[in-house]
């Protein structure tokens, strides 16, 4: 197999198309990110990083908080119209039919629609070029009880979480493994 060299790019992926929450209650927007991830397990953290002219660069900046709500297929439109409409001149909860609820920890809303939703306050923030980067503790994660089975168990697997590459949106497809499989002993049966 032969490769092309191509000069460095945002080529990872897919990515999640996560609609951050931020503002407040009584004036709530929605900003869809691309560029979001897991940085640490202990304490929790994740990022975000915006570009510092969208509208709600401000907002965050300024409050410390947000909330990264994740993006199912059946909303993809909406995570779409919130990622190329300005929350400026346009309300998007309004505009989406979303339900802005009371998060616990932050001021920032949760979007009730989403299947989770991860509560995050903002530890520093770091210019990067085109965008700045928003380091943020999660400190805490509301899910829709739909997906905690009986004995406690997140199935986020059955919410159809979207991804999206390279300008395109996918439905996320079918389990491969899951941690640890492919070093993990197999089980004796019975004789």
């Amino acid at each position: 197999m032969s490769k092309i060299f191509w000069n460095g790019g945002t080529l990872l992926s897919p990515v999640p198309p996560a609609m951050v929450s931020c503002g407040t209650l009584e004036k709530p927007n929605i900003i869809t990110i691309g560029w979001t991830g897991i940085c640490n397990t202990k304490p929790p953290m994740t990022y975000i990083s915006v570009r510092p002219e969208r509208y709600s660069y401000n907002i965050i900046k300024e409050s410390g908080e947000f909330v990264i709500n994740l993006t199912t297929s059946a909303l993809v439109k909406k995570a779409d119209f919130c990622g190329v409409k300005t929350g400026a001149k346009v309300d998007k909860f309004k505009s989406c039919g979303f339900h802005a609820v009371a998060a616990q920890k932050v001021s920032a809303p949760l979007i009730e629609e989403s299947p989770l939703s991860l509560e995050c306050v903002v530890k520093q923030i770091i210019p990067l070029g085109s965008h700045d980067m928003f380091l943020a503790e999660i400190v805490g994660a509301d899910i829709d009880e739909r997906y905690i089975d009986s004995k406690g168990k997140l199935n986020l697997q059955q919410a159809g979480l979207a991804a999206y590459s390279h300008g395109e949106y996918f439905a996320l497809g079918r389990k491969l493994g899951d941690f640890g499989f492919s070093v993990r002993k197999k089980k004796k049966g019975k004789k």
